[in-house]
This record gives structure tokens, C-alpha cells and sequence, in this order.
């Protein structure tokens, strides 16, 4: 702007700088002025300059004090990202008031809000590998998520109502991951899976331990946990419950991953079996076509370790089963099975697999895509978890180490059919 259009008025303007930056400029000033009291004042004795030099000194360790020293251990901030999403999911920013629907490029920090619908599901991954799968009617809210620059992390999510499956990642040494649950905090371990549930209304809390071992301190009180342990606890009550969990049937068949063939029909009835487990008077069977269950086809009980189910049209199922007993207790979900009815002699031609252009997130990245229906999607040997109907598909890398990295992406169906795309990408 010339100085014919300036406005009158006061203009202010201003530069960013750096610790850094000031500690070498008071360095230079120290310098010039050091040099030129020597060529002035020649007879200015060594005492006078050692005085200076001290003084000098004095002020840049003053400076570099109120810079973060490496090593320090100071927390910055990080964001977690959504991995799956099916029906209703919302999110309210914690710099917000208002709710708004969730989509894979919605980054979720500290303070972020997720809450689920009816047959709504989410699954949120943390940079420390940690995952949250939120189920139905559920909400969430991101408490902490940082590291310092030890790669010491923290992460912790509360459940403010509804059930949630977590599982944690091998963390370095010194990080926590931390679920909370009206007033109970739960620690995990490293590669640790457990199953929480909250609901205020029932006034009923509990922290199922599946996988590895874990504590729960509440009002003072320590509980340890490992595998099929539970704590649970009323508000109103002193102290936490600790009971044994029933762990659940093995699924026979169909098994994981079966192509199941039609006789030239257009269903076809699939015959289901698993495990019988002691105690138990029956068993609940419950099919869905997606992999977190957000909605279900079948849900039954039987009195029986199998049981036969009719007319299944050709797709993708998955199918899950508990025991129950008598006084009606349940047992936690088995393994999730996944199957595909194909009918038989079908011509399935060239496998589809396109692939977006990839996103990156830090050291992590977002993979998306498209392959035909009924396909298996692996992403450096981990299976995408859920594809859409019409094929397509999201995934979140773990975090990936500096430098380059190979991203191999593979869709097989169950006739056989390959298709494997790998890209090169930079981490720096």
C-alpha cells in the first residue's frame, strides 16, 4: 500500500520468533557491543571483559530456560481418526455446540464428543494404536490424547453411556491408555482387549477384562483384571464386585472366510455349529451382514450347539454366538465368522480394485477404495474391517515409521480371485 493510500491511524505489525532466534540475537548484540568497547576503550581491563562475558551468559541460560528442553517430556496434542462407520454417528467438537454427522475426515481431539444412533456404529483408532469400537445407542467422550517427545503417549476416553470394545497396541514404555466409567478409571495394558458397559439410567457399570490385564481404582480402591474378569458397581455402592466372566463358545462352521455354494438357487440354508460349553442351558445365534453387528438379520435362541438357517441370499454374513445360563446370565461374544454364499458356477470375471489417491495423517494413512461385493480387502496383511455394499471401503494405517513405506493392498474373493496394488509413500 503506498504511502498516498495509507490510512491514518496506528498499523501494527508483528513476526513470529523462536527461542531460538532470540538467544542468538542477544548473542550477536552481546558480540558487536563486547567488540566494540575492545577497539574504544583499548585500556578496558581482562576483569572488565570476564564481567561482561558473565552477565552475557547469565541472560542466554536465562533464555534458554523458558524454552522447553529436549527430553523434557512436555505433551502435545494429537488427534484420533474414525476407521469404520455404519447407520447414525454424530460428533460434537469440544471448541463447539453443535452435532455434526461423522465422516472419515473429521479428525477427533481431546474435548471431541461421539455419540451413536440405534444402528449406529464407529470405530475410532488412536496414534498409539488404541481402538474403540462404539456400539449402539453409546457415547463417548475423548478426555486425553497426547505424547511427548519420549513417544510416551496418553490416551484416555470416558464412557459416558452404552457398551464399547477396546483394544490396546504394544505402547513404549511409560504410556498410558485409560478408560473411564462413572468415576472408575481403567488402566490397560499393552495389547489388551476389554469390553465396557455404562448405563446411568440401570444404574449398572462394568468393566469386562477379555484379553491381557488391567486395573480399576475407584474411590480409592484397586482392582486387578485379567482374562474374563470383571469388575462392576452400583453408584450408591462403597466398593466394586469382582466376579468371573463365562467365556464364550468356539464357532465351528461355517468357518472364517468359507465360500458357501448354492445349487443353482437362489438362497441357500446354512447349517450352524459351535462348541457346547458347561452350564449352559442355550445359546443365542445372531447373523449380520457387517462385522460390528449394527444391525442384525438373525437373532435367536436355541437349546442346542447347532442349529439350521433357511433361506440366506447370496452375499457376505458374519455370525457371532453366546451361551446363557440358567439364571440367565450370558457369556461375552465368540470370535466374529465371516462366510459368503455364492452361487455356484457364477462367472465372476476380473476382480475390481481401484484405489484413491492415499491421505496423510502424520504417520498415518487413510487408504480408500472400491473392489466388487463379497470381497476380503487386506491392507499389509490386515483385513479392512468393514466394505460397504457397494463395494467400497476406508482404512487407517498403524502409524507408519519415518522414511519410506510400501502400502500393499490385496482384494481376494472366495473363488480365488486376486487383485494387489502396492504404492510407494514418504514419511518424513
Amino acid at each position: 500500500m503506498s504511502s498516498q493510500t495509507r490510512k491514518p491511524g496506528i498499523h501494527i505489525a508483528w513476526t513470529t520468533v523462536t527461542y531460538r532466534s532470540v538467544a542468538l540475537m542477544i548473542l550477536a548484540g552481546v558480540a558487536v557491543f563486547v567488540l566494540a568497547i575492545r577497539f574504544t576503550f583499548p585500556q578496558f581491563t581482562e576483569n572488565s571483559i570476564k564481567a561482561a562475558d558473565s552477565v552475557a551468559n547469565r541472560v542466554l541460560e536465562r533464555v534458554a530456560r523458558m524454552a522447553p528442553a529436549a527430553g523434557s517430556g512436555m505433551l502435545t496434542a494429537q488427534q484420533a481418526h474414525f476407521t469404520a462407520l455404519d447407520g447414525t454417528v454424530r460428533v460434537k467438537k469440544g471448541s463447539g455446540n453443535s452435532w455434526l454427522a461423522a465422516d472419515y475426515n473429521v479428525p477427533l481431539e481431546k474435548g471431541d464428543v461421539v455419540q451413536t444412533g440405534s444402528e449406529g456404529m464407529a470405530k475410532v483408532v488412536f496414534n498409539d494404536g488404541t481402538s474403540y469400537t462404539v456400539k449402539q445407542d453409546s457415547l463417548i467422550v475423548i478426555e486425553e490424547n497426547s505424547a511427548n517427545d519420549q513417544q510416551q503417549t496418553n490416551v484416555a476416553v470416558a464412557v459416558s453411556t452404552g457398551t464399547v470394545d477396546l483394544s490396546t497396541a504394544t505402547y513404549s514404555q511409560g504410556s498410558k491408555s485409560q478408560v473411564i466409567v462413572d468415576g472408575a478409571t481403567a488402566s490397560l495394558a499393552p495389547e489388551s482387549t476389554a469390553q465396557v458397559h455404562n448405563d446411568p439410567k440401570t444404574d449398572q457399570h462394568e468393566i469386562l477384562m477379555k484379553k491381557g490385564a488391567g486395573e480399576v481404582t475407584r474411590n480409592g480402591e484397586t482392582v486387578q483384571l485379567a482374562n474374563w474378569e470383571k469388575v462392576s458397581f452400583r453408584q450408591e455402592e462403597a466398593h466394586m464386585e469382582k466376579d468371573k466372566g463365562t467365556g464364550p463358545p468356539t464357532p465351528i462352521s461355517p468357518a472364517n472366510m468359507a465360500p458357501l455354494f448354492t445349487s443353482g438357487e437362489a438362497t441357500k440354508d446354512v447349517e450352524f455349529s459351535w462348541t457346547a460349553m458347561a452350564n449352559a442351558v442355550g445359546y443365542r445365534l445372531r447373523i449380520s451382514r457387517n462385522p460390528y453387528f449394527s444391525s442384525t438379520l438373525v437373532d435367536k435362541r436355541v437349546n442346542t450347539a447347532d442349529v439350521t438357517v433357511t433361506s440366506l441370499g447370496e452375499g457376505a454374513y458374519y455370525w457371532v454366538v453366546q451361551s446363557y445360563e440358567s439364571s440367565g446370565k450370558e457369556s461375552v461374544e465368540s470370535e466374529k465368522n465371516r462366510f459368503t454364499i455364492i452361487p455356484k458356477g457364477k462367472q465372476m470375471g476380473a476382480i475390481e480394485l481401484d484405489l484413491d489417491p492415499f491421505i496423510q495423517h502424520g504417520h498415518v494413512i487413510e487408504v480408500a477404495g472400491k473392489t466388487q461385493m463379497g470381497a476380503r480387502v487386506m491392507v499389509n496383511g490386515r483385513e479392512v474391517p468393514m466394505i460397504s455394499s457397494d463395494g467400497t471401503f476406508h482404512y487407517f494405517t498403524p502409524p507408519l515409521a519415518t522414511g519410506e513405506n510400501v502400502i500393499t493392498v490385496t482384494a481376494q474373493t472366495a473363488q480365488g480371485g486376486v487383485n494387489t496394488q502396492q504404492k510407494k509413500i514418504i514419511i518424513q
